[in-house]
């Protein structure tokens, strides 16, 4: 069953360009992109844009964030949240990943932990980024993540005969507050390629490690797993 964040329970908290908090086996919800998917002069609108929001409500950085009330969170998340994952749906940069066997080294890296290390729930791999639902059990959400992208990386370059930096070092992640966060986040996934407006073969998508063709066939089986509430 997912375990969700216990605002009663330790919490690690450290931060880059963006907040990271860290509770051990709880459930998360993980962005990564590729290296050349955000315009770096959109990415430095943003940040400039979001330091200033931040001041205008008494804040100094993202790590007090939570301090904020709800509808506050809620209008932060709205402006720059949002409006970050949707210039990644544009589509910027090579789109390494929409090409099936490129992709599939990084859906291999995914599949290669066992249970003792992660449990991967749905997931999304985009033309230049991965969605994931993923509960760390036996490694660190960090050695997770590194996992996947390492290996990726590797063999993604390696096939295109090049070297160097494939993904951005730092990923977006949050985690998961409760059930009816955990079925947004799942709808969220499930829903990216269509409203993208890919087509089947320029992505791929699952849950656990069954790798579903079609998004739409895929959605329906996610809501249909929420309304059940498993």
């Amino acid at each position: 069953m997912p375990k969700y964040f216990n605002p009663s329970e330790d919490i690690h908290a450290h931060h880059g360009h963006l907040p990271h908090w860290r509770q051990e086996g709880k459930m998360y919800f993980i962005t990564s992109r590729l290296a050349d998917s955000m315009p770096q002069e959109k990415l430095k609108q943003w940040h400039q844009e979001r330091q200033i929001w931040l001041q205008n409500h008494g804040l100094n950085d993202m790590t007090e964030l939570d301090s904020l009330p709800e509808a506050e969170r809620h209008e932060f998340h709205t402006t720059f949240t949002a409006r970050w994952h949707t210039w990644l749906d544009h589509g910027h940069g090579e789109c390494h990943l929409r090409r099936p066997e490129l992709r599939e080294h990084l859906i291999h890296r995914l599949h290669s932990l066992d249970a003792e290390s992660c449990e991967l729930d749905a997931w999304t791999v985009m033309p230049n980024h991965l969605h994931a639902l993923v509960t760390p059990t036996g490694k660190t959400l960090g050695e997770v993540v590194r996992h996947w992208k390492g290996g990726s990386a590797s063999a993604i370059n390696k096939h295109l005969g090049r070297s160097g930096t494939l993904w951005q070092a730092e990923p977006y992640d949050h985690l998961v507050r409760s059930e009816a966060q955990m079925h947004h986040y799942r709808r969220y996934i499930a829903e990216n390629p269509i409203k993208a407006g890919l087509r089947e073969g320029e992505y791929a998508c699952g849950l656990g490690k069954v790798v579903w063709a079609s998004a739409q066939v895929f959605k329906a089986h996610i809501d249909q797993l929420n309304q059940q509430g498993s």
